[in-house]
C-alpha cells in the first residue's frame, strides 16, 4: 500500500508470533530511481510485489536493517532481478560488545535459525552515515540491541526503525545476538532526536516515536525490577522466572520469554549485581549479589 508521497509498504505474507501480520518491506522512490528497505523472507510471491511496486524503476539499493531471515532471505532474489548493491551494518556477528563476545566464545549461543550466518552485504555502513541514493538522503544509525548489526535508517525525520521499536510488541533480546545494556543504549541514542513518526520492520506506523520509546525504556527497567526482586526468594533459572513472571504470555511464547529474562540477567550481571555459580547461559541459575 502506498504509506505516502513516494513510500510504499510491501507485507510478507509470513505472519506469526514473533512476526506479527508479517514482514513489512519499504520501497521509497526518488527522483533517480527507487531505494528497497528489508526485503523480507524469500517468497515468490512477495518478490514478485516488490517488483511489482517499482513499476519499471530502477532499484538503486537494497537497505538491511539487520540479518535475520524474515528481513535478508529475500535479499538474494531481489539482487538477481534488479543486479542493485546490498547496503548493511555487516555479517550476523558484527557490532557485538565485547561482553557478547565473550559470551559466544564461552559457547552461549541464541537466535535460533532466524539468524541469517550467510548475510554478507555488498557495501559496509556504519553509524552516522549518509548515503546519497536514487536521488534520496538516508541516514544510517546504529540501533544494537535487538541484534548487534541492527541498522535504523532516518529519512528526513522519518525513521525505518526495523525489529528496534515496534508499536505492536516489544523487541525479542536474545543474547549473544540480542544485547540489553546496547537495547537501552540505542532507545536513549533515538531519544536524542526529534521524530515525526517510525516505520517498524512488522505492525503499524509509529506515530508518537517519544512516547514509544519511553515506553519501551519504562517496560525494561519494570521487568529488570521485577527479575531483580523474584531473585530475593533464592537462585533461579531464566525459563523458571519467565514462567513466574510472564503470567499473561501464551506457553509457545515462554522460550522467547526467557531469552528476554537472560539478556536482563547478563546485564545484572555486567554490573554486579547478581550472580553464577557456573557459566552464564540459559541453564545458570542466577542470585542475588
Amino acid at each position: 500500500m502506498q504509506l505516502a508521497n513516494g513510500l510504499w509498504r510491501i507485507r510478507a505474507d509470513n505472519p506469526s508470533p514473533m512476526t506479527g501480520s508479517g514482514t513489512n518491506t519499504y520501497l521509497l522512490r526518488g527522483p533517480d530511481g527507487a531505494v528497497v528497505i528489508d526485503p523480507g523472507p524469500a517468497l515468490p510471491s512477495h518478490l514478485t510485489a516488490v517488483l511489482t511496486a517499482l513499476n519499471g524503476l530502477a532499484l538503486r539499493a537494497i537497505l538491511l536493517t539487520h540479518p535475520h531471515l524474515d528481513h535478508s532471505a529475500g535479499v538474494a532474489p531481489l539482487q538477481a532481478a534488479t543486479s542493485a548493491m546490498v547496503y548493511g551494518f555487516g555479517p550476523a556477528t558484527a557490532g557485538r560488545s565485547a561482553l557478547m563476545q565473550r559470551m559466544a566464545a564461552e559457547g552461549l549461543a541464541g537466535g535460533g535459525e532466524g539468524v541469517d550466518a550467510g548475510f554478507v552485504p555488498d557495501v559496509l555502513v556504519a553509524h552516522g552515515d549518509v548515503l546519497t541514493l536514487a536521488g534520496l538522503v538516508i541516514e544510517a544509525i546504529h540501533t544494537p540491541g535487538h541484534m548487534g548489526a541492527h541498522l535504523s535508517f532516518a529519512h528526513g525525520d522519518d525513521l525505518f526503525s526495523g525489529d528496534h521499536v515496534m508499536g505492536w510488541a516489544s523487541t525479542l533480546i536474545s543474547p549473544p545476538d540480542g544485547d540489553m545494556a546496547a537495547y537501552m543504549a540505542s532507545l536513549a541514542r533515538l531519544s536524542a532526536r526529534n521524530w515525526r513518526q517510525f516505520w517498524p520492520g512488522h505492525g503499524e506506523v509509529v506515530s508518537d516515536p517519544k512516547a514509544r520509546l519511553a515506553e519501551l525504556a519504562n517496560h525494561r527497567r519494570a521487568r529488570e525490577a521485577a527479575i531483580y526482586a523474584a531473585l530475593k526468594a533464592g537462585p533461579a533459572r531464566p525459563d523458571d522466572l519467565a514462567a513466574q513472571l510472564y503470567t499473561d504470555t501464551p506457553s509457545a511464547l515462554l522460550p522467547a520469554a526467557g531469552c528476554n529474562v537472560l539478556a536482563h540477567l547478563i546485564d545484572l550481571h555486567d554490573r554486579n549485581l547478581v550472580t553464577t555459580a557456573g557459566p552464564i547461559g540459559p541453564n545458570a541459575h542466577f542470585d542475588r549479589i
